[in-house]
């Protein structure tokens, strides 16, 4: 499935690391032109977090990870949204046509990991 995302290896392992870091219980999609095959170089890549039981990012993280993304070398600009914060008509779109950037078995193991 990840085959079909339009993104460059470099960026891509720059944006999981930030993930894994700031998000790390979160399952992580792309969607959006970088999915479809509509993108250019400039495209930006749109992102969802789907937390653990599909609850809500605590939005200091949410702002952590949005600021590690600015400060980042990544050329283009990265956009997410927290799942539970989309209205229901995003997530029906979203779901048609995504691929899983971090799958959620990733995140748990994180989750899992960082239990001491």
């Amino acid at each position: 499935m990840t085959d079909r995302l339009d993104l460059p290896d470099r960026w891509r392992r720059q944006i999981e690391a930030l993930l894994a870091e700031h998000v790390p219980e979160a399952e992580v999609w792309a969607y959006g032109s970088r999915v479809t095959g509509r993108s250019h170089e400039a495209s930006d890549l749109d992102m969802v977090l789907r937390g653990p039981n599909l609850a809500r990012i605590p939005t200091s993280q949410l702002s952590d990870l949005r600021d590690a993304l600015d400060e980042s070398s990544i050329p283009i600009i990265v956009q997410f949204h927290d799942w539970p914060r989309l209205p229901s008509s995003f997530h029906n779109e979203i779901e048609r046509q995504h691929v899983r950037i971090r799958p959620a078995s990733e995140a748990l193991s994180a989750t899992w990991a960082a239990v001491p």
